[in-house]
């Protein structure tokens, strides 16, 4: 038998500053955690906010799609922690759902939080709904790099075992070195995921063709990260030898790949292009409301 000897992991509060519990709610804590993907939300709409000449839209209307969608990002990712990990605590006291200040997000459901909370605002507002998930598909990787960095110093969601010179000893998981997985994720997920997802993006490209790059981006690099990160004490690992996070990326995966096929099918649109299909649909429902008021018009004057 050898020893496994790792670098210690700096020993960092994973609470920057707690209050209450008030009215018996909480404690409310603000953790890295949390900080880094608010850290990653305002890096997501300056880079947001540059790019915004290439549509129409107005810099109230593109805070507004993003702040709906990090709403979506929070509430998705806890119905999908709940649901996709402690499903059995939430038949034990539904409540346990709403215990955000417990921990427990998911990163599938916050992207089909935000899936949701893009569809439905692209609706209201009369847009393309393709043309929205492309332009925030670059964006996202930032707010994953960031809350992975947030994962590692809180020393959460460690590595498996491992003798590599680069491994970390993390307080919480004993005293075997492991992967410093957050890190993996932070790298490919994060950094390299943004990079590929933004320079594609910078020329014209088959609607849905970026949405569907992104999907498939994190769906592989999730999956083969999991090989290197410890799978939840409370579920471990399927017969079929894969975690729950990789069964969850294998949807993503296939529906990226879908809508890669799909896209590619179409021409290539440019930015001038872009602007006028994202908003063909309001102005489809401006030019039906003004004939509307017109036809309305010539009954009172024939009355």
């Amino acid at each position: 038998m050898f020893e496994l000897v790792g670098l210690a992991l700096p020993e960092i509060d994973p609470v920057i500053f707690e209050i209450g519990p008030i009215f018996g709610i909480g404690p409310l804590a603000l953790r890295w955690y949390g900080l880094m993907y608010l850290i990653g939300f305002v890096a997501a709409f300056w880079l947001a906010s540059r790019r915004l000449s290439r549509t129409t839209w107005t810099k109230d209307e593109l805070s507004d799609l993003l702040f709906y969608c990090f709403i979506g990002v929070i509430i998705g990712g806890r119905i999908g922690y709940v649901f996709f990990y402690s499903f059995s605590s939430f038949l034990d006291n539904p409540l346990y759902l709403f215990k955000i200040w417990e921990g427990g997000m998911s990163f599938h459901g916050g992207c089909a939080g935000v899936i949701f909370a893009a569809w439905a605002y692209s609706k209201v507002k009369g847009w393309s709904f393709l043309m929205v998930g492309d332009f925030i598909a670059p964006l996202v990787p930032i707010g994953l790099g960031a809350g992975r960095i947030g994962n590692f110093i809180n020393g959460e969601l460690w590595g498996r075992i491992t003798d590599v010179p680069w491994a970390f000893v993390f307080p919480n998981a004993g005293p075997e070195a492991r992967h410093p997985s957050q890190l993996y994720e932070f790298f490919l997920e994060g950094a390299v995921l943004f990079v590929v997802l933004w320079l594609y993006s910078a020329r014209p490209r088959p609607v849905g063709s970026v949405g569907g790059l992104f999907l498939l981006g994190y769906g592989v690099f999730r999956f083969i990260v999991e090989f290197y990160r410890q799978p939840d004490e409370h579920l471990g690992l399927y017969d079929i030898g894969l975690s729950q996070g990789q069964l969850l990326c294998i949807p993503m995966i296939l529906a990226g790949i879908a809508l890669i096929i799909y896209a590619n099918k179409k021409r290539p649109v440019s930015d001038s292009h872009f602007e006028k299909s994202v908003h063909a649909g309001s102005n489809i429902q401006k030019n039906k409301k003004t004939n509307k008021k017109s036809k309305n018009k010539h009954k009172v004057v024939k009355n």
